[in-house]
């Protein structure tokens, strides 16, 4: 069988498939064509270029107003991280968000929000309501990135805002995971103060990603 930079590989109906240490294989059987498969924690083979939506929801607290640079989740006291699953097509696997989207149940709001992105639970401040402190110098080799979120608005339905390459708020954004993990974990604070939320209310944050 041929090796390939320390890899091997064997010729299969005239393509070429190479194998890595790690279970990875790349086929080529056109002369412009590889796609690059991986196996996820599940078994189950995923190509990369894979596109997937991975949706949060949270009843948020929202016990009182919140103050302009205020985290946003579903507890006060033990704050809750925002994880997106299995965002990644493997563990320790990369990939660009293209698309994020953030609902929220109570309508007529207009903060602008940013989402922190981090590869572990961060250190900083988890709890709804309370001072952001993210990201902190402590968390600084898990820290991804963040994506700013416009004033929400809406049109008789829910409050909602959306980023994408087109807008501004800094996608797409590339990522990689923690070795162990196929998960981002993220800290959601509103750039605004806000009156009018109502407590238990859902919010969904929605991050579409193309996985490598």
């Amino acid at each position: 069988m041929p090796e390939f930079g320390g890899q091997t590989g064997d010729v299969v109906l005239g393509a070429m498939r190479i194998s890595t240490s790690n279970g990875d294989e790349c086929t080529d059987d056109t002369a412009d064509a590889v796609k690059v498969i991986s196996v996820n924690a599940t078994g189950t083979s995923v190509p990369s270029g894979t596109t997937k939506t991975v949706s949060v929801t949270q009843a948020l607290a929202a016990a009182g107003d919140y103050a302009a640079e205020d985290v946003m989740c579903n507890n006060a006291t033990t704050g809750i991280a925002w994880t997106f699953s299995a965002i990644a097509r493997a563990n320790g696997a990369s990939g660009y968000i293209t698309k994020a989207h953030a609902l929220w149940e109570t309508t007529a709001l207009t903060p602008r929000l940013t989402l922190y992105l981090f590869n572990t639970t961060p250190t900083t401040e988890l709890d709804d309501n309370k001072a952001n402190a993210a990201p902190a110098y402590a968390d600084l080799a898990q820290y991804i990135g963040k994506i700013d979120f416009p004033a929400m608005e809406d049109l008789g339905g829910m409050s909602e805002s959306e980023v994408t390459p087109s807008t501004s708020g800094n996608l797409p954004l590339h990522f990689t995971c923690a070795t162990a993990a196929d998960d981002l974990i993220g800290v959601l604070v509103t750039r605004d103060a806000i009156t009018g939320e109502v407590a238990t209310k859902s919010m969904t944050i929605r991050l579409t990603v193309e996985q490598l």
